[in-house]
């Protein structure tokens, strides 16, 4: 396996995509909504993808609502605030909703071939970004990582890993990381008591997390993703965390401040990254490609390994599970 993930163009695996699937930078593929038409259409590719490199990382962007690649022909999943709305009405039937989407999610997902889903976000919605907005479960720490630990003990019980994002919090910069460079001018303090509490709380849950692409003024001039602080002491050191760490999309303007695409990902490793994505920008992942021959990466293999899916049903036999089919009917029914 590599260090790189990557994405395809469409709803098949081209003959170029075939091959560039074999180069031994690679080590996981991202799927979007322009890579799904239906449960039939992604299973096909996934299989494509399985007969090129069976060891590869196959990961989505599932959590519900705004964020949802995979549309038709699977449930349609809520945005995660209704679980903590939910919480401030009745606490205990919260957690049991949490998990029984996080199960549902995960089902979906791992029956129709996908390892991963970058999820749960554990950003605190200060009410100040709207590109968290209703992804993150509520605006207290604490009711997020009870809700966030329910939501990945659901997943698990489905057999896909959690992965919690984007550390140590988006929440609070205005800024949409997409398209401009935030900047987080709070201290240290309040960040470690506030934002840092629910990834605190779920790390012995959690196989992956994603940092944000923020910069956090008073603490260091580097973006999370690409600052040793962050990852090294504050994730790795403080917070003990051992599973794979993502950067976010280096094609995303809060990442441009590391220079071009080499520059990005030799940041990212240097700071303690695991895997780097590139998407929708097959030209930055070539030169990340080119730059990976030159400065091969160590794989540490048994990370990924916790990543890899453990699928209960075929997508065929989920569908006859009647916890699926009360889930999928009342989640439908809602919507």
């Amino acid at each position: 396996m590599g260090p790189l993930m990557l994405d395809l163009e469409g709803l098949s695996l081209t003959p170029e995509e075939s091959e560039l699937l074999q180069d031994p930078g690679v080590g996981g593929v991202i799927l979007f909504a322009r890579n799904y038409q239906s449960t039939e259409q992604v299973q096909s590719l996934i299989q494509q993808i399985r007969s090129v490199r069976p060891e590869l990382v196959l990961a989505v962007d599932q959590e519900g609502g705004r964020v949802q690649r995979f549309k038709s022909g699977v449930t349609r999943l809520p945005p995660l605030r209704s679980l903590g709305e939910q919480f401030e009405q009745n606490d205990d039937a919260a957690l049991h909703m949490a998990e029984d989407w996080g199960w549902l999610m995960a089902a979906e997902m791992t029956s129709l071939g996908v390892d991963i889903s970058f999820a749960p976000v554990l950003d605190i919605d200060y009410g100040r970004s709207s590109v968290i907005g209703d992804r993150a479960f509520a605006s207290n720490p604490e009711q997020i990582g009870a809700i966030a630990n329910a939501y990945i003990h659901g997943m698990r019980s489905a057999g896909m890993a959690a992965t919690g994002k984007h550390f140590p919090g988006h929440g609070w910069v205005e800024a949409d990381s997409h398209i401009a460079i935030p900047k987080d001018e709070r201290s240290l303090t309040d960040i470690l008591q506030k934002d840092m509490v629910p990834f605190a709380q779920t790390m012995e849950c959690l196989a992956g997390i994603m940092p944000a692409h923020v910069i956090y003024t008073e603490i260091d001039e580097l973006p999370a993703g690409f600052s040793p602080f962050w990852i090294q002491q504050q994730l790795r050191g403080q917070l003990g965390f051992d599973g794979v760490v993502f950067s976010d999309d280096l094609t995303m303007e809060g990442a441009t401040v590391m220079g071009g695409f080499a520059d990005r990902a030799d940041a990212a490793f240097k700071a303690g990254c695991d895997m780097v994505l590139v998407c929708n920008h097959r030209a930055g992942a070539l030169e990340v490609l080119q730059w990976l021959r030159e400065n091969p990466v160590a794989v540490q293999e048994q990370r990924f390994e916790a990543l890899k899916a453990k699928p209960q049903w075929t997508w065929e036999q989920l569908q006859l599970q009647p916890k699926w089919q009360a889930l999928h009917q009342q989640i439908t029914k809602a919507e």
